[in-house]
């Protein structure tokens, strides 16, 4: 069975990968603060801001297909803190890009629909990136960063998430769920169209892509909806209709 390398094993993209991805792959899930209990997984602790831990996970697993999901994702924190973050967005993805150049193997970036600003969408592959916060701004730096140190890296670029939490992590809709179950108000924006896909179907995309892809690939869902018109799916699915939702 092929080896696969997976950085940010513990995310909540990174979950759903280690989860679903058994049956094609041998998985090597790297982690640094958070432990993984994952069934058949192999589990690495390893700092990817050191490129001495690279190198030795490289040296170790000798894979045969890395998705680098591992990233410093709250756009908050980047604003706050952008020399921290930039060391694991941007740093240590190209880092990652040239051990897969030396190693010949294909190489997964997961980006950002984030790269856009939202104001002219739906976005194609081909359209200029002009993000609006750093967290967009450093994927774009990935990019360019790894294209340059291994042309065939394959850029996915992944919109919101959604799906049952993983033991670490979990997606933007728990939060809601958990507001909406205490019977609290939620306040969700009615200006911000994204294209959701629930979990699973954006790891079904990734290995089809690190398998037969290239270049740059949207992996956005077929519809856009506002987190307004999403609670309210979700308070409809969950049978809890008279949960306020503010729009703003």
């Amino acid at each position: 069975m092929k080896r696969l390398l997976l950085t940010g094993a513990s995310g909540f993209l990174g979950w759903n990968v280690c989860r679903l991805a058994g049956e094609e792959w041998k998985i090597f899930g790297v982690c640094f603060s958070h432990p993984l209990p994952a069934p058949g997984v192999t589990v690495i602790k390893a700092d990817l801001t050191r490129f001495e831990d690279l190198k030795r996970v490289f040296r170790e697993v000798r894979p045969q297909g890395v998705i680098h999901a591992a990233a410093a994702s709250d756009p908050n924190c980047c604003q706050q803190n952008p020399a921290e973050s930039y060391k694991i967005n941007v740093d240590a993805s190209i880092h990652i890009a040239g051990l897969c150049a030396d190693y010949s193997i294909p190489c997964l970036f997961t980006s950002s629909d984030l790269v856009f600003d939202g104001k002219n969408p739906p976005y194609l592959e081909e359209d200029p990136v002009c993000p609006v916060n750093v967290y967009g701004e450093q994927k774009v730096m990935a990019e360019i960063g790894m294209v340059k140190r291994y042309p065939p890296v394959i850029l996915c670029r992944m919109p919101l998430m959604f799906g049952d939490p993983g033991p670490v992590a979990s997606s933007f809709i728990q939060p809601m769920i958990r507001t909406m179950m205490e019977g609290g108000e939620l306040r969700l924006f009615i200006d911000e169209l994204r294209t959701p896909i629930s979990g699973s179907t954006a790891v079904q995309g990734l290995l089809v892509s690190l398998e037969r892809g290239e270049g740059v690939i949207h992996l956005g869902g077929s519809e856009r909806i506002s987190r307004f018109d999403f609670g309210l799916l979700l308070s409809e699915s969950l049978n809890l209709n008279g949960i306020r939702l503010i729009p703003c």
